[in-house]
């Protein structure tokens, strides 16, 4: 018998030289261990934040991490976890009560999929496991992300490769589903014709094979803001509706009444049109065809003020103090490896206003110890789970200089 100490970042217990599988802290555990880890725990004595998952899929599925903890648990658990990070970096800060995804809300997930002898296996990897496993009662996904399994099936079966396995980001969009195919065969003049009619026959909003479209009946939109925004195939999206209108709101309030804002890693415009409705923004992306679709939906939409665009590899070219100096507030929303030479600029041009978006704890306190190093105050955190039952940490933080003025 072994008593959980507590839990890794990846949400699975540890005991004295073990990690053991979907165990709590406080329970007393059995179970044959293997390499320093209990794969099939027995639960000796449970934690009273244990609950009955939800999803009849959990035992063998590896989408979710946590369904047997209580969601209070998991809330408290995600907010340490963003403490813990700057704790390590000799910060504190107020926090605010996080915000949790309902289920059945994930709007946009990656799913495996596998050819068979006869017809094709979809869904989402086992727990520790290359094996795939269905889902058809999955809680997690938004229903129409469901109904869509069997045209999946389809398309696996068509053109999918016996020797590998096909990856299907699904999309909800308000006019379907979009579903962009990686790791398919190659195109051939039969799968040109073939693909396109099971994606018809199962009325998908578009269907993308290895970054080619093969089908569109219209271009698959969101609303942001005031504005319509179509994001090219594939695009990165909030993970639910719900967490990217909390996101939304913290920023917007981080950001208050800044007149002049710069929008950092600005994808399709989620805070970059919102903001627009009371100040001009100058959105900042990587990937062109993004802030493309930006600017469409900012020309398109009624009542927003100017909103400019730059294709700029920020971690390559960071905007440099001179170029950041004309703006109130930035806000900045870096992928996992956060944005640790954009930061050192914008500590830099004394920007009044930092919103700081994050789905790393461990990176945004890194960058938020350079910030409060240059004389930034962490006036707040705001944890965001968009991704219910995952060990994944999304935050948004506000940062500023009012104190020194």
């Amino acid at each position: 018998m072994t008593v959980i100490e507590r839990l890794n970042l990846r949400g699975e217990g540890v005991a004295p030289g073990l990690i053991v599988a979907r165990a709590l802290p406080g329970e007393a555990v059995g179970g044959e261990a293997l390499d320093g880890r209990i794969a099939q725990p027995k639960i000796l004595t449970p934690s009273p934040d244990r609950v009955a998952a939800p999803c009849r899929h959990y035992k063998a599925c590896g989408g979710c991490a946590l369904q047997h903890a209580s969601d209070a648990f998991v809330q408290d658990w995600k907010t340490g976890v963003v403490r813990q990070a700057l704790a390590g970096q000799g910060l504190e800060a107020p926090f605010r009560q996080a915000l949790t995804s309902p289920a059945g809300t994930r709007r946009r997930a990656t799913l495996a999929g596998r050819r068979l002898k006869s017809g094709a296996l979809v869904g989402f990897h086992g727990r520790a496991s290359d094996t795939v496993t269905a889902i058809p009662g999955c809680t997690l996904l938004d229903p129409a992300l469901v109904a869509v399994i069997p045209a999946l099936e389809a398309l696996v079966t068509e053109g999918g490769s016996r020797k590998g396995e096909v990856r299907l980001t699904v999309t909800r969009y308000t006019e379907g589903v979009e579903v962009s195919v990686e790791e398919g065969k190659p195109l051939d003049r039969d799968l040109r014709v073939s693909l396109p009619q099971i994606a018809g026959a199962h009325r998908l909003a578009r269907l993308v094979w290895n970054g080619e479209v093969l089908l569109q009946e219209a271009p698959p939109s969101l609303t942001m803001g005031r504005a319509r925004v179509s994001p090219p195939p594939g695009a990165f999206l909030q993970a639910t509706p719900q967490g990217e209108a909390a996101l939304k709101a913290a920023v917007v309030e981080a950001v208050g009444s800044a007149k002049q804002v710069v929008d950092l890693f600005a994808g399709c415009g989620t805070f970059a049109l919102p903001l627009a409705e009371t100040a001009e923004v100058h959105a900042v992306e990587g990937a062109a065809p993004m802030l493309a679709a930006l600017d469409l939906g900012w020309r398109n939409a009624t009542g927003l003020k100017r909103v400019t665009t730059e294709a700029r590899d920020l971690f390559r070219r960071p905007l440099m103090p001179d170029e950041l100096k004309r703006f109130d507030a930035a806000v900045i929303d870096p992928p996992r490896a956060g944005a640790e030479a954009q930061v050192a600029e914008l500590a830099q041009a004394a920007v009044p206003v930092i919103a700081h978006v994050s789905c790393n704890p461990v990176t945004f306190a890194r960058d938020a110890r350079a910030l409060v190093g240059a004389g930034y105050r962490l006036d707040w955190v705001q944890v965001v789970d968009q991704f219910r039952w995952s060990a994944h940490v999304e935050l948004v933080a506000r940062f500023s200089r009012a104190h020194m003025a």
